[in-house]
């Protein structure tokens, strides 16, 4: 039985060796093969799904997502309409939070500027953080 073993996998792969474990438990990776001392066997089609599960991972799809692209990826006669979907609902994603760490980003500068550096007692920080409603975002 050729391969390698969960912790050669993982330093090949990048994916630490409890993650390798829970892809294994929710599906994303087919538990492989095991030795006679009950030890698990990973060969290049593992490790290189592997590899694009913490690609997928480090691009911040979830792991419904990837396993989407997965079955995409297994069956490659298939339409790429799924994936281009799933990607453009990932770039909406980034999108979205790109905006709300630009309204975070005015939101503290707002309250920096605005701090007189006295007491507490009339610090701009301290109030913003009481009243919401002295934020210009509703969302941040």
């Amino acid at each position: 039985m050729s391969g390698v073993s969960i912790g050669e996998a993982a330093r090949v792969s990048g994916v630490k060796v409890p993650t390798i474990r829970y892809y294994e438990q929710v599906g994303l990776l087919i538990e492989p093969p095991r030795t006679e001392g009950n030890r698990r066997v990973y060969d290049q089609a593992c490790l290189q799904r592997l590899t694009f599960i913490r690609h997928a991972r480090e691009l911040g799809f979830e792991v419904d997502a990837i396993r989407t692209l997965l079955d995409l990826q297994d069956n490659p006669g298939q339409s790429c309409s799924p994936a281009d979907s799933i990607a453009r609902q990932r770039l909406q994603d980034v999108v979205e939070r790109i905006e709300r760490l630009k309204a975070l980003q005015t939101e503290l500068e707002r309250m920096i500027v605005g701090c007189s550096h006295g007491t507490i007692a009339k610090c701009r920080v301290i109030e913003v953080l009481t009243d919401h409603g002295q934020c210009e975002h509703p969302t941040h």
